[in-house]
């Protein structure tokens, strides 16, 4: 994974203050546009002693990341927040990139749906009309729940609002018990990456059910619940390119001079710091403000704003209370359930306690996960709280979700900017952040157990489709090492000490009914794996056994294959198709395009078509039967020799090529086969007719 470089290196020392004025004209969120008065503001880096000064900063002013190797912050800062700043003895130097704001006139994004100068970011209107599609087309895996209302939309006499939608996946003709994933974004506006990153996430899973084996166990036996857009009325000023933060509230009395600038905001409450759970509580330190204006506002009051109210209730229905009233009561061991806020940017996993450097009871498995997801995205993987992460925060939504039920919850910051590029969230963001939420879902049954066990990668059968009958190697690779924090401790690793698979449910499923087919699988529905050398004693193992399909009755299994360490932990599953027919059918058609001609010496192209009809894979070797009117013909065949997968075709290009002296008029018939290397089948044989014309002059031959 390659880490993003933090843009905001210091130009130079400078003791004068520089501020750069930006006049803007915004439209306000209620209908008619106004004139706004211009407020002057710049990036600055600002240095800080210690943790207190950090946290002074992160609650006063607008934090954009923080550097603790050089005890810097970047943070926007308004000429009018200066003289508090040096009244406590602050440096400010700006930043060698200036801040500016160019808003965008239009809410409603461009033509397509997309953020205006963000061809890769849909707007809230079209995510939701495009996952609306998405649920039309799949309504066995797709619903919408209404789950309140936004700020504006509850209150009376403004912009019209939004509804909070969460899109749930799974396939609801599933009826087994199911691990459940929350999945949040964009509950800080002005973040674009996150709600995008969600959207394609639900759309990467509904796509690829039925089509990729991990994708579609995930939702038989999962539910997926994305949260979009957490703040949609902020979202929308972002979307216009303003630096908007909190939510649209503005009945809390912020009447500070340039509070109605959007690239600016001032009103509003940090929904992030408004959680019921630690609200204005961090442990020896001020980690939220209670200034109407204040960037890091909490509000009026513990989940003062229907956002937060709708969000906690919500994942309260979702999740048993799984964690005692005391806060040093650990989840047990086998809790259930999975939450991830996605932020950005600091390029950090952060894990509770946010509200106090004390490490949370969970902390070790906590950690565990996180260093796996860390695997995927090359971050840091940090309590939020502890010194050197980043800095402390009460009322978040993961210490409110880990603290009030016990589940494992994380805050992503993704990539290294608000506004990030296109070429950066397309090559590097999504992916990497798309594997780790993947295997969120894996995870999300027993978060605080399955990760710390090996992955089991690489998941392969010898042959597919096969015969009821028919004895097949399936191999896998268990790896016990894909862990990552980037420096914040190391996970301990195991050798490999077992395998297994399981047919059409995973292990945990001990239903026999499901195995009634097969005598190979043991009581609890698996069959051991053996290590392909012979011995378990390294931390990355190959596995293989043979399967015997003997009685399994005609269709599409699922084989579910899991390694276990040293450790006795057993990883998260992954899966592979198998087919099994009743008996394989070899069969093939051959097709030639029609007539061609060409100048003496000058080469021509036909296409032949190669289909295997039946329903076992098949190699199929092509060759030419000679008959050509006169000496000297040319021909060639690419490929010459293709496999093919059962309902699969492939073009074959003959370049036929006539002698330099053929004969004007003369015509040619070539004949091709193709050969079953399975059967031994001959295919064929198809004619190309090839007619020699004189210099440019076409002439048409009749097909035979």
């Amino acid at each position: 994974m390659r880490n993003y470089k933090i843009w905001g290196g210091v130009i130079s020392a400078l003791l004068l203050f520089v501020l750069l004025v930006v006049g803007v004209s915004a439209q306000d969120a209620s209908s008619d546009s106004a004139p706004r008065q211009p407020v002057e503001a710049t990036l600055v880096t600002i240095p800080f002693h210690n943790q207190n000064e950090l946290q002074w900063l992160a609650t006063h002013i607008d934090v954009w990341s923080v550097d603790h190797a050089a005890a810097t912050v970047t943070a926007l800062v308004s000429k009018a927040q200066v003289p508090a700043l040096q009244a406590q003895g602050y440096a400010m130097t700006p930043t060698a990139q200036p801040f500016t704001a160019q808003p965008v006139a239009s809410a409603s994004g461009g033509d397509d749906g997309a953020i205006p100068g963000f061809a890769c970011y849909r707007t809230v209107e079209r995510t939701t009309a495009d996952l609306s599609t998405l649920i039309a087309e799949h309504p066995h895996l797709a619903q919408w729940v209404d789950i309140g209302d936004s700020w504006d939309k509850q209150t009376p006499g403004g912009a019209d609002g939004y509804d909070l939608n969460v899109l749930v996946l799974t396939n609801q003709q599933s009826d087994v018990p199911k691990g459940r994933f929350f999945l949040m974004a964009a509950i800080h506006a002005r973040e674009l990456t996150t709600a995008e990153i969600a959207a394609r996430f639900a759309e990467y899973l509904i796509n690829n059910y039925g089509r990729d084996p991990d994708a579609t166990w995930m939702l038989d036996h999962n539910e997926v619940h994305i949260l979009p857009f957490a703040n949609p009325d902020g979202r929308k000023w972002a979307e216009q390119q303003y630096y908007w933060r909190k939510n649209t509230n503005t009945a809390d009395s912020c009447t500070a001079p340039g509070s109605s600038e959007p690239w600016f905001p001032n009103y509003g409450v940090d929904l992030n710091r408004n959680g019921s759970f630690k609200w204005n509580e961090c442990q020896g330190v001020n980690c939220s403000s209670n200034d109407p204006c204040g960037i890091t506002f909490r509000g009026s009051g513990p989940a003062s704003e229907p956002e937060t109210q709708a969000i906690q209730n919500y994942v309260a229905s979702l999740f048993p209370d799984q964690r005692g009233a005391n806060l040093t009561d650990a989840a047990p061991a086998d809790a259930t359930g999975l939450l991830i806020s996605l932020h950005s940017f600091s390029q950090l996993v952060l894990y509770p306690w946010g509200w106090s450097n004390v490490p949370a009871p969970n902390r070790t498995q906590l950690a565990t996960l996180g260093r796996k997801f860390g695997y995927f995205t090359g971050y840091d993987v940090c309590q939020s709280g502890e010194s050197g992460c980043i800095y402390q925060t009460d009322g978040s939504t993961d210490d409110w979700s880990y603290g009030e039920l016990g589940i494992a919850s994380y805050t992503f910051e993704l990539g290294t900017e608000f506004f990030q590029s296109c070429t950066d969230f397309e090559e590097e963001i999504l992916t990497d952040t798309l594997s780790s939420l993947l295997y969120a879902v894996k995870a999300a049954r027993q978060p605080y157990l399955t990760p710390a066990g090996p992955d089991t990668l690489a998941v392969q059968i010898s042959a597919n489709p096969v015969e009821a009958g028919q004895a097949v190697t399936l191999t896998a690779q268990a790896n016990d090492t894909r862990f990552n924090s980037n420096g914040w401790g190391l996970e301990p690793t195991q050798t490999i000490t077992a395998a297994l698979y399981a047919v059409d449910a995973p292990a945990w499923i001990t239903d026999t009914e499901l195995y009634s087919f097969t005598s190979q699988l043991s009581v609890t529905g698996t069959v051991a794996m053996s290590a392909t050398d012979g011995h378990f004693d390294d931390a990355i193992e190959a596995v293989q056994a043979v399967v015997d399909t003997s009685n399994w009755p005609a269709g599409r299994h699922l084989i579910f294959v899991q390694s276990q360490d040293a450790s006795g932990a057993w990883g998260v599953p992954s899966a592979l198709f198998i087919d099994v027919v009743d008996r394989l059918i070899y069969s093939a058609t051959l097709t030639a395009s029609d007539v061609i001609t060409t100048r003496p010496a000058i080469s021509a192209t036909a296409e032949l078509r190669l289909q295997n009809t039946g329903t076992g894979p098949d190699q199929y070797a092509l060759h030419v039967g000679q008959n050509m009117a006169t000496g000297g013909w040319q021909l060639e065949m690419s490929p010459p020799s293709t496999a093919l997968e059962p309902d699969t075709a492939t073009a074959i290009v003959v370049t036929i090529t006539p002698p330099i002296r053929a004969t004007v008029g003369l015509t040619n018939t070539i004949l091709i086969s193709a050969t079953s290397q399975t059967t031994g089948q001959t295919i064929g044989p198809v004619q190309l007719h090839i007619g020699v014309l004189p210099h440019r002059k076409m002439f048409p031959i009749a097909p035979r």
